[in-house]
């Protein structure tokens, strides 16, 4: 007799060994000034300190709230940033982005990469 076992991708958690990833949306001014954000972990819910300048891709590790391993341990999980900019931004937050814009350092003509 032979059994097949199929895991079904789980909606919130990427399983990579004993450890999860899963995204972390944030708004671009968490990810600028950092923020204490709250996310649920397959224990239960817990506050995530993000450091200031956080870029998209980030990865931000809680240790022990993985998958069981076989010692008795846990891996981690992993947060994943990813910044998440207003599909429709207020009249306000559009001014503030074009006084940023204005005041950056960075040329308004170039890409964030190159």
């Amino acid at each position: 007799m032979y059994i097949r076992l199929r895991m079904i991708p789980h909606p919130r958690y990427r399983v990579a060994g004993d450890d999860l990833d899963m995204d972390l949306s944030l708004w671009p001014w968490q990810a600028v000034l950092g923020a204490a954000v709250r996310i649920e972990t397959p224990d239960g819910p817990v506050t995530l300190t993000v450091p200031a300048g956080s870029q998209s891709g980030r990865r931000l590790r809680l240790r022990g709230r993985g998958l069981p391993r076989a010692d008795g341990s846990r891996g981690d999980l992993y947060a994943v940033a990813r910044i998440v900019v207003p599909e429709s931004p207020s009249a306000a937050e559009r001014e503030a982005y074009e006084t940023l814009k204005q005041r950056a350092t960075a040329p308004a003509d170039r890409t964030a990469g190159g």
